[in-house]
């Protein structure tokens, strides 16, 4: 089975072509700039090959066309018939309280997801146009919604509710909803098959770590708890974005400095988390770099980081009752070995054990605990991709 994996933004939309069973991927690509002008960047991963074209772009459908295009090229493509293309599966970033799974696309699930929009304003719209293109020149062909928020559906309402008048839940659905869902799910699924039990007996807590940040308690294959919350911004420092905080320093900022809320957002959003900390980057490789050279807001940065996972990690595992293993992915837990041994450092008292040697080693799927650590701390590469391609053969499939 060939399954089409779609990522629209606004102005972008990143795809690969895969075989879900046997994690083949056959293309995978990027188009850019779509209603500017427009590029595509086309790789074929068997081959070692990169292609770069310039093809207008007014519209996401131009785009799709674009792909579609390139797949079916005698030169560089990898099928020989758009019918070789058995589903498409499209990331979704929200979709509220509607959807715990993800979801065959019918014109009764397009509705939910635009109902969503205020829920996701910057996201949703893009996706939707993307589903639409999709739909426009691939009629017929089965589509599904993978959405990020549906993970975290399973958390119990004491986990997600928010201390504010009750209304605002019941009329706004004003809650927490998590992020990455996707990512969690995939790495605590190969946590399971990595420790050879049944994901229905353990404990885990995962921590995508990248410029933006989660971490969730996964608790018998079920989401209980998550550091992200009605949107994106809030939990641990990110790259950019603030993280948690006293919603009464927004008040004393925009009245000291004159900001209105746009302005204010737009300091958490992007002004932020560790970039505000250390006025260097938000990338933590450069923190790192700058820190080596003595910069010490850079490695103040990262140690406020650090610790928020760590804090994180405690709380999850107390919610729990326990915890049989963690998982560090994503752009910084997967590559970075420093942080994730200060993560652990400390954890000791929770049975966590860290094997230096072993954690010396960069986006591969591996244990880094010691053998005796009554804790396993595994590195788990993500691969959302992959994620959404399993689900939409599995919906298909049924």
């Amino acid at each position: 089975m060939k399954v089409l994996v779609i990522n629209a933004g606004s102005s972008s939309l990143k795809y690969q072509l895969m075989d879900p069973e046997t994690r083949e991927v056959l293309a995978k690509g990027l188009c850019e700039r779509i209603g500017i002008d427009g590029r595509l960047t086309h790789k074929i991963p068997a081959r070692d090959a990169k292609h770069e074209f310039e093809i207008p772009m007014p519209t996401h459908a131009e785009a799709i066309q674009a792909v579609l295009d390139a797949l079916l090229s005698p030169e560089y493509g990898v099928i020989k018939s758009a019918s070789e293309i058995d589903a498409v599966g499209h990331r979704v970033v929200h979709g509220g309280e509607k959807f715990a799974a993800s979801a065959l696309i019918t014109g009764e699930v397009m509705a939910a997801i635009e109902e969503c929009i205020p829920l996701a304003p910057l996201h949703n719209p893009a996706n939707i146009t993307g589903i639409k293109a999709c739909q426009a020149v691939m009629p017929g062909v089965p589509m599904v919604a993978v959405f990020d928020t549906a993970f975290h559906q399973t958390m119990p309402a004491k986990s997600y509710i928010y201390a504010l008048p009750y209304e605002y839940y019941e009329k706004d659905k004003v809650r927490r909803y998590g992020f990455h869902g996707t990512s969690h799910k995939y790495v605590s699924g190969r946590a399971a098959a990595m420790l050879g039990k049944p994901i229905e007996q353990l404990k885990i807590i995962t921590c995508h770590l990248g410029n933006g940040s989660s971490v969730t308690a996964v608790d018998g294959g079920k989401s209980v708890d998550t550091s992200m919350g009605f949107t994106p911004l809030a939990g641990l420092p990110m790259g950019t974005r603030s993280g948690d905080l006293d919603a009464g320093i927004l008040e004393y900022l925009m009245n000291r400095y004159g900001y209105d809320i746009k302005e204010m957002l737009n300091i958490l959003n992007k002004k932020s988390g560790v970039l505000g900390i250390s006025g260097v980057s938000s990338d933590f490789r450069d923190l790192s770099d700058a820190a080596e050279q003595g910069n010490q807001r850079a490695e103040l940065a990262v140690d406020a980081f650090n610790y928020g996972v760590k804090k994180l990690i405690g709380a999850y595992a107390a919610a729990m009752g326990g915890v049989d293993a963690i998982v560090f992915t994503a752009g910084v837990g997967e590559n970075s070995a420093d942080q994730r041994l200060a993560i652990a450092s400390g954890l000791e008292f929770m049975g966590v054990k860290m094997d230096a040697q072993a954690n010396n080693v960069r986006g591969r799927e591996t244990v880094i605990s010691t053998a005796d650590s009554r804790v396993k701390v595994l590195l788990i590469p993500t691969d959302e991709e992959l994620m959404i391609a399993m689900d939409t053969a599995n919906i298909v499939n049924q």
